[in-house]
């Protein structure tokens, strides 16, 4: 099915146009990724899509069938009201039913859940039910009654999609799901939760994103906004990349060819009279498309920086015998660790556990409550936080970056000014004279970024540092960080950017047990799979007794709600599965017809799907009663 046509599509801001005269379609089933520099128009392309803003010329056909639902970078809700009234916020009858009944459920009025519950049997709305139990459970939304306006940028992400991905399921089933940076805010279990809830609901997407895992995960094809125009590549992140390097250097070689033909045509120009013959004005016009093309400039977002770092000396950092608690949660434990040179550590674990307050106190931003912290009389730290790009004025981009130092030192002798630095971090000239309150949210990251490592720091700190960074910026920042000889410390949810850069982890698992694994990101998760753990694993702590974890309070059983769902879920396993076998019967007969035959083989393909989401969520409740 035909979802949307798009074309000659073209925006600008000011004399800079976003994207000129764009063309496109989106077919039912398609999972497209859109990649480009932060400030490129991707947002504003989206937002045009979703019928949020409009576009100066082109046309923008969709089906009268299709709704289109927009994941926003920045969601918009009822702050005083409730989590509960912001998600269930749609006058249907099936919203209205689960939302009354996990109202009721909140508020544990028996007389309530029992009528909730009426209801919720007259209208078959246990499957929706269940469906909204997985999303809230595993995007870790709880306690629906608190006000949206309390809670914090994370948690409000984590609502915004599982509202986006409830109502959805409530829509009719032509939907055109466009998504804005969804992975920001997740942890990995809850990336690839939405990895696989997205493949198996069978989605129309389009989405905009840095995780590359994530894109190769759900994408099957990828679509790149650059210098005002659109490329498409079918296949993943890996196609793409190879595909763009073979475009790019046909450009470069057509470029190439332009320019002589500009110099050969401007001399030509400067010879000519002012009274031009018809013949000669039409070659005049030519000249000026040649030397729109001559001019064109391809960049290389390749990086290939040998700096010279501040010195290192023989002492790094060292932690003896560290402690820190807030009341009764123990971040650390009697814990000693020693840094060394060139040391590329990525540091993951669950929020709470106390990742922030480890990286605060190496820096002596947070004091410990006992033992000792030494810092190399060397050392500088260079720490990119999540808090964003502090200004006290509004200044021009270059001045900002020159208020800093003027030149960056190189290895080789010499150095790069702040103009060079700046275009190596894809801020062209232009952009450059940009006042920052002008700047996109992403430009203003990655200037917060480029100003940490135009310090030249020899100890660098990076928290969440690919948060909303577009895909070039990445690529320039990793290899940035392949030739960085100082200490390297990451804390990323962002699988692939780890995987290229870190050498070893500290797994922070709670109540001060932190593990020194000898790997990279991927391989941790693949050995937490792994029943017999690695013999080279081992905790990172003090010469003392290990800490004991905490016993996850089990509870023994279960609620009223859990109890009604897990029978209801047992009667409709054992129905579908009765289904299925029958229409396996009836699919190996000889005698149907065509058209029964396709009915039956996409009824079994819906069958298949419902009996996957319903045993796995029965399998949940099970293990929480036994």
């Amino acid at each position: 099915m035909h979802y949307v046509s798009v074309e000659g599509l073209s925006k600008a801001f000011g004399i800079q146009p976003l994207f000129d005269g764009i063309s496109f379609h989106v077919e039912e089933g398609d999972k497209i990724a859109l990649v480009a520099r932060n400030g490129s128009g991707k947002s504003t392309l989206l937002r045009i899509l979703s019928g949020q803003e409009t576009a100066d010329t082109g046309t923008v056909w969709i089906n009268k069938e299709v709704t289109v639902a927009l994941f926003e970078q920045e969601p918009v809700f009822e702050e005083s009201s409730s989590i509960l009234d912001n998600i269930f916020f749609h006058n249907n009858p099936f919203i209205h039913a689960i939302r009354q009944y996990e109202a009721a459920c909140e508020s544990e009025d028996v007389t309530q859940v029992q009528d909730a519950i009426v209801v919720m049997d007259e209208l078959g709305a246990w499957d929706f039910d269940a469906k909204v139990k997985q999303i809230l459970g595993k995007l870790n939304i709880h306690h629906l009654s608190q006000p949206v306006g309390k809670l914090s940028g994370g948690q409000r992400k984590r609502i915004a999609l599982a509202k986006t991905l409830i109502d959805i399921g409530f829509e009719h089933k032509h939907v055109l799901l466009i998504m804005d940076e969804p992975t920001n805010h997740l942890d990995v279990s809850m990336v690839e939760w939405l990895e696989h809830y997205l493949n198996a609901e069978r989605i129309t997407l389009l989405l905009v994103t840095h995780d590359r895992y994530f894109l190769d995960t759900v994408c099957n094809e990828v679509w790149e906004l650059d210098r005002s125009n659109l490329y498409s590549y079918k296949g993943n992140y890996e196609n793409y990349l190879e595909k763009k390097a073979a475009r790019e250097e046909s450009e470069s070689a057509s470029v190439d060819k332009a320019r002589n033909t500009y110099r050969k045509e401007l001399e030509w120009m400067r010879k000519q009279p002012r009274a031009r013959t018809t013949k000669s004005k039409s070659r005049q016009d030519n000249f000026y498309e040649i030397e729109k093309k001559a001019k064109q400039q391809l960049e290389d977002t390749s990086l290939q920086l040998q700096m010279k770092m501040n010195r290192l000396g023989g002492k790094i950092l060292e932690l003896k015998k560290v402690y820190k608690s807030y009341g009764d949660l123990e971040i650390l434990k009697g814990f000693d660790y020693t840094f060394k040179k060139g040391e590329r550590v990525g540091i993951v674990g669950k929020n709470g556990v106390g990742k922030s307050t480890f990286i605060n106190i190496i820096q002596d931003k947070e004091a410990a409550d006992s033992g000792k912290v030494n810092v190399g009389e060397t050392i500088v730290f260079g720490n990119y936080s999540q808090t964003g790009l502090q200004w006290k004025d509004d200044v021009r981009v270059i001045e900002f970056v020159k208020n800093i130092a003027e030149s960056f030192p190189l290895a080789t002798g010499g150095s790069m000014s702040a103009a060079q630095f700046l275009q190596l971090f894809l801020f062209e000239p232009d952009k450059q004279y940009t006042y920052i309150s002008k700047l996109s949210g992403g430009e203003k990251r990655r200037l917060h970024l480029l100003s940490i490592l135009f310090r030249n720091p020899n100890f660098l700190i990076l928290d969440e540092p690919t948060n909303d960074l577009d895909l070039p910026t990445l690529g320039v920042l990793e290899n940035f960080l392949a030739e960085f000889p100082g200490c390297l410390v990451i804390v990323s949810h962002d699988r692939y950017f780890m995987d290229r850069l870190v050498d070893h982890l500290l797994v922070f698992e709670g109540d001060a047990v932190i593990r020194d694994f000898p790997g990279n990101y991927s391989q941790y998760r693949i050995s937490l799979n792994d029943k017999d753990n690695s013999p080279t694993t081992k905790t990172v702590a003090a010469p003392i007794a290990t800490p004991i974890q905490k016993t996850v309070e089990v509870r023994k059983r279960w609620s009223f709600k859990e109890k009604r769902e897990f029978e209801i879920l047992e009667k409709e396993i054992k129905e579908l599965t009765k289904e299925k076998e029958e229409i396996n019967s009836k699919l190996g007969g000889d005698s149907l017809p065509y058209d029964e035959l396709q009915k039956l083989s996409t009824r079994i393909l819906t069958i298949s799907g419902m009996l996957d989401q319903k045993e796995m969520r029965w399998l949940e409740l099970s293990e929480m009663q036994h």
